[in-house]
């Protein structure tokens, strides 16, 4: 089982990579240094207060400008990691910060999307993330350095996809049931990602094991 785990991982990560190193090569040439993966990441940060304020606030629901915002959104995820390992900028700040991020973007829309026709699926998403919180909070104190993993990174890229499809299609009173089965497949690797937070802490001996008397 671990080894199935562990191979999944890698799989993950080498498309990872692959893609990180497709995006770093259209994005060097141009990119300004002054410009640093953290800023990036704060747009997603607006953005997201952006969103909720709109919906929320003020009931602004216009189609073009929240698909609009969220694919900003979207590509501000994509990049700012590629731009922190390309340009040697990766800090345990901008790790977390990234996290929070995703957390900002995805909240309002998962919110607004899911609310009407799907909130048990919404009250598992945020319980899943509530205990991935947790657990990364706890795994910090162990541990000082943090980046995603390959789990939470691939969670993070199927609820953009899917958020993204809900807001072309949006409004519908009825989601496609592939969008509702992919969002809880992402609960899945929400799932993982914890997973591996505990298995590292565990392999690098953070958990004692229990002595029989």
């Amino acid at each position: 089982m671990r080894n199935y785990f562990d191979n999944l991982g890698a799989t993950l990560q080498k498309i990872s990579l692959w893609k990180d190193n497709v995006l770093l090569s259209l994005i060097r040439p141009w990119w300004n240094k002054k410009i640093t993966p953290n800023h990036v990441t704060y747009v997603r940060i607006v953005i997201g207060i952006v969103l909720l304020i709109l919906l929320f606030g003020f009931g602004i629901d216009n189609k073009i400008l929240i698909l609009s915002l969220f694919c900003l959104g979207g590509i501000t995820d994509l990049i700012d990691g590629p731009i922190a390992r390309g340009f040697n900028m990766v800090t345990n700040f901008g790790a977390t910060l990234d996290v929070t991020a995703d957390r900002f973007l995805i909240v309002p829309i998962a919110v607004y999307s899911l609310w009407a026709t799907q909130k048990p699926l919404l009250l598992v998403l945020f319980l899943t993330e509530i205990l991935n919180a947790a657990v990364v909070t706890y795994y910090k104190k162990k541990i000082p350095h943090i980046e995603s993993n390959i789990f939470g990174k691939t969670k993070i890229f199927l609820m953009v996809i899917v958020f993204i499809i809900i807001l072309i299609i949006w409004p519908s009173t009825t989601l496609p049931a592939f969008l509702v089965y992919t969002l809880w497949v992402s609960v899945l690797f929400s799932l993982l990602s914890v997973t591996a937070w505990m298995l590292e802490l565990k392999d690098k001996g953070h958990f004692k094991k229990s002595t029989s008397k």
